[in-house]
């Protein structure tokens, strides 16, 4: 069971590494060769997952962990390479697969003759490793590699068709809120070796855990960041501009998970500390409210998509607040495959309406009706406002984070060019001396002869 554990997520990783080998012999394989790999490889660890989880049941296995060794020592500190496969892991290992196999075999149609073909397989791959690694690892140090791979590869694919400016700078904001976010883990993690000595997930539960409410914030932090909940919600529509596939796999199924499995992995340290689930679930219910009125507003599927599964992720850091984390479990599994098919469908259901629009006749019933009769004129007005200019958030952003380290930018840079132009007059008087002590030699050997 080891054995099958570590061939599961080493195989898209591996599958990675052949195919960035090749890349840097010279050599880019034909699609077919490309989409063939990759189905073969998902397609050997599907069947490698089902013989682990048969395997757990004949032999009434509760987890299966899988060690490595040692990562690396410090000190007192040693980090271990283990995996483990529980009632937690299992279920988001197997809606990997299967949505990864899922989402290769609609990009292989979708992105057909794409000068972008070949590294789209790749990131994918590199995704599916990277997400194995996070849902299986033991511990909090070999889930923020896992964590850092998932985040790198987004913002890979949110700029994937470079090509145009705003995906790029899309991209860049998203990474950008990724790293804010992703320092609330680091610190969180440097939290726990410092005070219980070990960052492994079963020494934490059965330990002493100090200061938990600090530790259970601060991986909030990171969780929010990655789930896209308050204060992190804005870069959830700007990655919309990477391919459809992307966007089913990573925001609407994968990705925007796992913030929620770091609270269901945490949990030990959230009911050491009712503060801390109080704030998680002030976090979950507020962007649960602040994205059903702007997805209401959406003018554009994948962005009423990307707010929709932002609003179901904040009832689901709800219901973990609240200790279902068994409910929470299931509601990923339903809201992940649910908001795939959507993001999967979202290039033909604009076709979809308007066949269904002339079925009935020209008449489609309105919705939201229930709202103007419950609701009075004034404060539809006010919720519309906040829905049209989507909560405020990149204003506020722009204003208060953006503008200041701008300015700061601007005023930094203003030192580079006194340098420039002092380094460049310097080299301009030593050529204009050398020319002149060259012209001088000459004509004072013509003067001699």
């Amino acid at each position: 069971m080891e054995t099958l554990l570590i061939a599961i997520v080493a195989a898209p990783g591996i599958l990675f590494l052949s195919l960035a080998l090749l890349w840097l012999l010279g050599w880019t394989p034909p699609e077919k060769v490309t989409t063939g790999l990759t189905k073969v490889v998902y397609i050997g660890i599907a069947l490698c997952c089902s013989a682990l989880v048969l395997e757990m049941y004949r032999t009434g296995a509760v987890s299966v962990e899988a060690s490595l060794g040692t990562w690396f020592e410090a000190g007192e500190y040693v980090f271990s390479f283990a995996l483990v496969a529980d009632w937690l892991s299992l279920p988001l290992t197997v809606l990997t697969i299967i949505l990864a196999g899922i989402v290769t075999a609609f990009s292989a149609r979708y992105l057909h003759r794409d000068r972008g073909f070949f590294r789209f397989f790749m990131l994918l791959n590199l995704f599916a490793f990277g997400a194995l690694l996070a849902f299986t690892a033991a511990s909090y140090d070999l889930m923020l590699g896992g964590w850092e791979l998932v985040g790198i590869t987004s913002v890979l694919l949110i700029s994937f068709f470079d090509e145009r400016r705003e995906p790029v700078q899309n991209s860049v904001r998203v990474f950008a809120t990724y790293k804010l976010a992703d320092v609330g883990l680091m610190l969180g993690i440097f939290g726990l070796h410092y005070t219980m000595q070990t960052a492994d997930f079963s020494k934490i539960a059965e330990g002493h855990i100090s200061h938990p409410t600090i530790i259970g914030l601060l991986i909030l932090i990171a969780a929010a960041g990655k789930s896209a909940q308050f204060p992190f919600f804005g870069w959830l529509p700007r990655a919309m501009e990477g391919p459809t596939p992307s966007s089913a796999i990573f925001y609407g199924a994968i990705s925007v998970h796992l913030g929620a499995f770091l609270l269901l992995r945490s949990a030990s340290i959230f009911e050491a500390s009712p503060w801390a689930s109080i704030v998680v679930f002030l976090v979950g219910a507020q962007t649960a409210l602040i994205a059903t009125l702007i997805q209401r507003v959406s003018t554009d599927a994948k962005t009423s998509l990307a707010y929709a599964a932002m609003a179901q992720l904040g009832i689901i850091f709800m219901e973990i607040a609240l200790g279902f984390p068994r409910l929470a479990l299931v509601h990923i599994l339903g809201h992940a495959a649910v908001r795939t098919l959507q993001f999967l469908r979202a290039p033909s259901m604009l076709h979809d309406y308007h066949r269904v629009h002339a079925a009935a006749g020209g008449h489609l019933g309105k919705t939201g009706l229930h709202y103007e009769r419950i609701l009075p004129e004034g404060l539809r007005a006010w919720l519309y406002r906040i829905g049209l200019e989507r909560g405020y958030y990149d204003a506020l952003a722009d204003r208060v984070l953006i503008a200041p380290v701008l300015r700061f930018a601007r005023w930094a840079s203003g030192f580079e060019p006194g340098l420039v132009q002092s380094t460049q007059s310097r080299e301009l008087k030593s050529l204009i001396n050398g020319v002149a002590r060259d012209v001088w030699n000459e004509s004072a050997k013509r003067v001699e002869s």
